[in-house]
């Protein structure tokens, strides 16, 4: 897989953790809150599963933030997860 995808995966990984332990939940209340697997949460932080529009929106829901907040400064991320390889 490209170097670009792979940080962009790592970097949406990331600010999911992030939100998720702002709420002070487990992948598997996660899970239970956006109808999703807690495997899938789990692939999703470590940025190794690639989520639908529609997982992604599951995953805002279950965070209790908007879509555009979830994402909210994945470009830096991804440029930080690129300069660190």
């Amino acid at each position: 897989m490209d170097t670009n995808k792979i940080a962009a995966l790592k970097a949406l990984g990331f600010l999911v953790r992030k939100h998720r332990e702002k709420l002070h939940i487990s992948q598997e209340e996660l899970a239970t809150r956006s109808n999703l697997d807690r495997t899938y949460i789990s692939g999703i932080e470590r940025g190794v599963r690639n989520p639908s529009l529609t997982a992604l929106l599951s995953l805002a829901g279950g965070l209790e933030v908007n879509l555009s907040s979830l994402l909210e400064g994945i470009e830096s991320k991804i440029k930080s997860q690129n300069d660190e390889n």
